[in-house]
C-alpha cells in the first residue's frame, strides 16, 4: 500500500528535501515559509465534493435548533442523522455538557431532531480528541440518513515513490484502513496514475472491480472515482480519501465520509477553500502564532521547546518525556523562519507565566533576544539535546525554555 505523505510529514519531507538540495548545490538557495494546515468541518468537505459532482448525503446545516427543526422538514427523509460540527474525531462516543450522550443521532422525527440541536448547539462536547473541558458546538449537519449496504474503502494521494497521484482502495471500508493492510494486504489494491495523460476510463474501472462493485454499480463507482480524481487536481489536495465508499440497498454508490488534505502551497489559487478554513476550535495561542506562519500545539507539561524543525521537536519532547520531563508546547519555526518569526515566537512563549526562564544555545543570540525582545531571565548552555533535556528535568526543576538548531 503507499503511504500518504500528506499534511505535516509532506511538508516536513519538502523541508529536508530543499535543504538538502541546496547544500549538495544542486538549485539556488529557495525560501520556503512553512504554514498551518487547513482545517475544514464536514460539511465544507462534502459541500467541496458536492460541487464537484461527486454523490453525498443530501444536508443542510444549522446554527440554531429551529434551523435544525426546518431543515429536517426539508429534506422529507425517511430517517435523519444529526452531527455536531467539531473538527474532533469520535463525536458519536462523545459527551456534552448538557448531559447528552454521543454526537450523532438518528431519527424519524424532525421534532427529535429540534430537541437533539437545542442540546447541542451552544455546549461542549469532549470527546478522546478534544481537551478535558470539550468544544462549544456551534453548528450541526441535518442530513439524509442512507443505509449502507456495503462498505469499501478509496483514496487519492501524491506518493513520492511513484512521483504522482496514486489510487488505493480495499474492499474491506467502514474500518481502519492500516489494519487492513497488516492483517488483509491482498485486500490492498494499488493504481498509479500519470498526472499528465490522468486518470483512463480502465483504470477506474478497474478499481471499481477490485472494490467489489458489480452490475450497473461497476460503472456507477468508476464515474464517481473519475470525479473524485478531477476533484483531487482541481483543489490542489495531497489526498481525498472516502471511508466508506459504499453502496446503497437501492443501487447508488455514494461517497459517506471523506478526508481531504490541501497542498498549503498552492493557497494563492485556492484562495475560496482556504477562506473556509476553521480556526474557532484552536487555542489563543495557536491563533496568534497562525498568524507568522508559526505552528504551535499546546501541552500540559510546563517545559517549552522552541525548536528549528519538525522532526527535532518531535525528537526533544520524546527526550524530555524519556527522562522523567513532560512537554508544554511544540513550536517549530521551520526550514525558513525569518528574524521577525523569531521575534513573535518568543514574545507569544515569554507572555506565558508557565515560562519565567529561558535557556538559548547561543550566547551571542541570547544577548541579542534579551535587548531585542525584552525576555526574562536567560540561562546559555551549550550541550547536546540529550544534556538539554536532563538538565530541564533534573537540574533545573522548574519551568524554562529549551531552543535547537
Amino acid at each position: 500500500m503507499a503511504a500518504p505523505l500528506a499534511g505535516p510529514v509532506g511538508f516536513v519531507l519538502r523541508d529536508l528535501a530543499l535543504r538538502s538540495a541546496r547544500l549538495r548545490g544542486g538549485f539556488p538557495a529557495v525560501q520556503l515559509t512553512p504554514r498551518r494546515w487547513l482545517n475544514l468541518q464536514e460539511y465544507q468537505s462534502k459541500k467541496i465534493m458536492a460541487d464537484h459532482g461527486v454523490t453525498v448525503q443530501r444536508f443542510f446545516v444549522a446554527d440554531s435548533a429551529n434551523d435544525a427543526l426546518e431543515a429536517a422538514q426539508r429534506l422529507k427523509a425517511k430517517e435523519i442523522v444529526l452531527k455536531a460540527q467539531i473538527l474532533a474525531g469520535g463525536r458519536g462516543k462523545g459527551i456534552f455538557n448538557s448531559g447528552l450522550k454521543g454526537g450523532v443521532h438518528l431519527t424519524k422525527d424532525p421534532k427529535t431532531v429540534e430537541q437533539l440541536a437545542k442540546q447541542m448547539i451552544g455546549y461542549n462536547l469532549s470527546t478522546k480528541q478534544t481537551p478535558k473541558d470539550g468544544v462549544t458546538v456551534k453548528k450541526v449537519m441535518v442530513a439524509e440518513a442512507l443505509d449502507i449496504s456495503r462498505e469499501t474503502y478509496f483514496a487519492i494521494l501524491m506518493d513520492r515513490a511513484c512521483n504522482g497521484p496514486v489510487m488505493v482502495g480495499s474492499p474491506q471500508g467502514g474500518v481502519d484502513i492500516e489494519e487492513v493492510a497488516v492483517t488483509s494486504p491482498e485486500l490492498i489494491f494499488k493504481e498509479e496514475i500519470d498526472i499528465f495523460e490522468g486518470i483512463k476510463d480502465r483504470q477506474a474501472l478497474q478499481m471499481a472491480k477490485n472494490l467489489g462493485f458489480q452490475g450497473p454499480l461497476q460503472q456507477q463507482a468508476a464515474d464517481q472515482i473519475k470525479k473524485l480524481y478531477n476533484l483531487f487536481l482541481k483543489i490542489d489536495a495531497t489526498q481525498v480519501e472516502v471511508n466508506p465508499f459504499g453502496e446503497t440497498p437501492e443501487g447508488q454508490v455514494v461517497c459517506f465520509d471523506a478526508k481531504i488534505n490541501f497542498d498549503d502551497n498552492a493557497e494563492f489559487r485556492q484562495r475560496e477553500i482556504f477562506a473556509m478554513d476553521d480556526k474557532s476550535e484552536n487555542e489563543p495561542i495557536e491563533n496568534e502564532a497562525a498568524k507568522y506562519d508559526l505552528k504551535y500545539i499546546g501541552l500540559d507539561g510546563n517545559i517549552a521547546c522552541f525548536v528549528n524543525g519538525a522532526g527535532l521537536a518531535m525528537a526533544t519532547c520524546d527526550i524530555i518525556s524519556l527522562n522523567g520531563g513532560k512537554p508544554a508546547n511544540f513550536l517549530d519555526l521551520g526550514g525558513g523562519v525569518k528574524e521577525a518569526q523569531v521575534y513573535q515566537a518568543f514574545k507569544l512563549l515569554t507572555t506565558d507565566p508557565k515560562f519565567p526562564t529561558v535557556k538559548c544555545k547561543c550566547e551571542a543570540v541570547c544577548v541579542s533576544l534579551y535587548m531585542t525582545a525584552a525576555l526574562p531571565q536567560l540561562v546559555c548552555v551549550f550541550a547536546p539535546p540529550v544534556l538539554h533535556a536532563v538538565l530541564a528535568v533534573a537540574v533545573l526543576q522548574k519551568p524554562f525554555l529549551i531552543i535547537e538548531e
